[in-house]
Parts: structure tokens; C-alpha cells; sequence
């Protein structure tokens, strides 16, 4: 026999569905809250010359970060996403960043072409000052991953949640006690396309993230989008990757996309050169994925 409800229990039961609303919105962080992240005057210089590309508020607002969580970066590199997502989780989470080990015996594949300048100059620059009479010395190479992570985390301390570097390959990424549904986010910044050149077997990484993230957990990857067709050839040269070709390698994982952000778009890109001619910002897309 059915039963109807009192109006009354529906007003209680409506309540209570509209505070879990309240509690679970409150879980990320506000725009205000972003905005002092990205001014925190710790910041590093070369992090605030990023920022003006890279663009941390949309990005944090789009990842919709949640204090506490647990987070891997992929292919974190010198730790410039790793470390804002560590002050937007907080002292309560975590945050592993992480990078491919490197045979000293063997130099990892190397790309046809250098990444070109994302985001070149539009303006015309002013003449540069003739070089002094004696060479300069070359630039430093960059320092391994797990070092600059270290030193990101040293000067965090007790004002961001932990960064743990691991160095573990593309293929199976994520600590051995983490990869039972234990993650809340996975980002992978503009280096999904490189994975090509490299050789990475891309359906068994992201078949490991899948399995890493908790059920409603996000996928997070941006990259510098490549023209219709192209998939991932031109990975090496002009360092591009297709989006649509992009979205069916992750969903064919079992993801679902959530959202797309256009923060980082310029249709006006032909999408035919590493650094776009005319000078422009390179077209980038941001994709949001979520495990059902």
C-alpha cells in the first residue's frame, strides 16, 4: 500500500538536500580565497612571469580544488602547478608530483623540434643590447623534478599541504598504496601531447588513474591543441595534440568529461606552427574529466 508523506517531512527532507548542497559548494575554495593564493608574496618570480600564461585563478576555479584532498600532478616537472595545488588543498591534504625515472646510461626520446613560445610577444620588442665582448655561460640545465619538488616543499612548510616527489614511469604513476580509489584529482599540464614522442603507453596510464581516483574524483589535462585530424603526430614537432583525439584516449578509460574551459582558447591560432605566426597565444584547451 502506498503511503504519502506529511507535507512537513518533505520540508525537512527538502532541507536537509539543500545544507549536504551547501556543505559539499562550501568544500572548494572561493574566488577571494584563489586570488590570495595567486598574490601570496612567497611566490617565486619565474612562478608570477608563468602566471601570465598560464592563468592560476581560472585554472584553481576550474579544477574546483577542495581543501584536504589528495592530488597527483603528472609530469610535474619543476613544480609550478604541484605547488599551487598544495597551498589550495592546505596543510590537511596532499600532494604528489610526479616524474619519469631517467636511465643515466640512456637520454629519454627526444623531440624532432623545441617547444616553441606559447604565448610570443605580440608587440614589436626594442632593439636588444649588443652581447658583451666575452661569452656568456650557458644556461644551467634544469634541476631533476624530485629536487625542485623538495625544495618547493621545504619552503612550504606548515602553509600548504605536503609535496611528496615520486619517480615512477607514465605506465603505473601512482604510489603503490594509492592506486585503489584513493585519489580525489589527477592534473596532467600541457604534456599529454609529449607522451607521444616519448612513447608512453597512454591507454595503461590513464587505465591506472582511472583506477586511482575515488568514484567522482577529477581528471584534470590542458595542452596546446592541435588542428582536426592530426591526432597526436605532430607531438614532437609542433608540439600539439588534437582535443577530440585527446577526449576519446581518456574516455575510452571509462571517464566521463565534465566541463571544458576556454580561459586558455584563441581560435584566431592557426594551429600550424610551434610558436604561432602571426605572433599570438598558442590555442589551449582545459578539459575536466570525472570518474562515475
Amino acid at each position: 500500500m502506498n503511503r504519502i508523506l506529511p507535507d512537513h517531512i518533505f520540508s525537512v527532507l527538502a532541507l536537509g538536500f539543500c545544507l549536504l548542497a551547501v556543505v559539499a559548494g562550501a568544500q572548494t575554495l572561493s574566488p577571494q580565497q584563489i586570488k590570495d593564493i595567486v598574490a601570496s608574496p612567497d611566490r617565486s618570480a619565474a612562478d608570477r612571469t608563468n602566471d601570465l600564461r598560464r592563468k592560476p585563478e581560472q585554472m584553481l576555479e576550474f579544477i574546483a580544488v577542495r581543501p584536504g584532498s589528495t592530488a597527483l600532478d603528472l609530469s610535474a616537472a619543476g613544480g609550478y602547478t604541484t605547488e599551487l595545488l598544495a597551498r589550495a588543498i592546505g596543510p590537511s591534504g596532499k600532494v604528489f608530483g610526479q616524474s619519469r625515472p631517467r636511465n643515466p646510461n640512456q637520454p629519454p626520446p627526444a623531440p624532432a623540434a623545441p617547444e616553441g613560445n606559447s604565448n610570443p610577444p605580440t608587440t614589436t620588442m626594442p632593439a636588444a643590447a649588443p652581447p658583451p665582448a666575452a661569452s656568456a655561460a650557458p644556461p644551467a640545465p634544469p634541476r631533476p623534478s624530485p629536487v625542485a619538488l623538495a625544495d618547493r616543499d621545504k619552503a612550504l612548510q606548515g602553509k600548504a599541504a605536503p609535496i611528496v616527489a615520486i619517480v615512477q614511469p607514465f605506465e603505473e604513476p601512482v604510489p603503490a598504496d594509492l592506486t585503489d580509489a584513493k585519489l580525489d584529482l589527477v592534473t596532467l599540464m600541457f604534456n599529454y601531447h609529449d607522451l607521444g614522442f616519448l612513447g608512453v603507453d597512454r591507454a595503461k596510464m590513464n587505465a591506472a588513474v582511472f583506477r586511482a581516483l575515488k568514484s567522482g574524483g577529477t581528471y584534470v589535462i590542458a595542452d596546446h591543441a592541435g588542428r582536426p585530424g592530426t591526432g597526436i603526430s605532430e607531438s614532437g614537432t609542433l608540439h600539439r595534440i588534437e582535443k577530440a583525439f585527446l577526449r576519446q584516449e581518456v574516455e575510452a578509460a571509462g571517464f566521463k568529461l565534465a566541463a571544458e574551459g576556454t580561459f586558455l582558447a584563441n581560435p584566431n591560432d592557426p594551429k600550424d606552427k610551434n610558436t604561432p605566426d602571426p605572433p599570438q597565444p598558442k590555442d589551449e584547451f582545459v578539459l575536466k574529466f570525472v570518474k562515475p
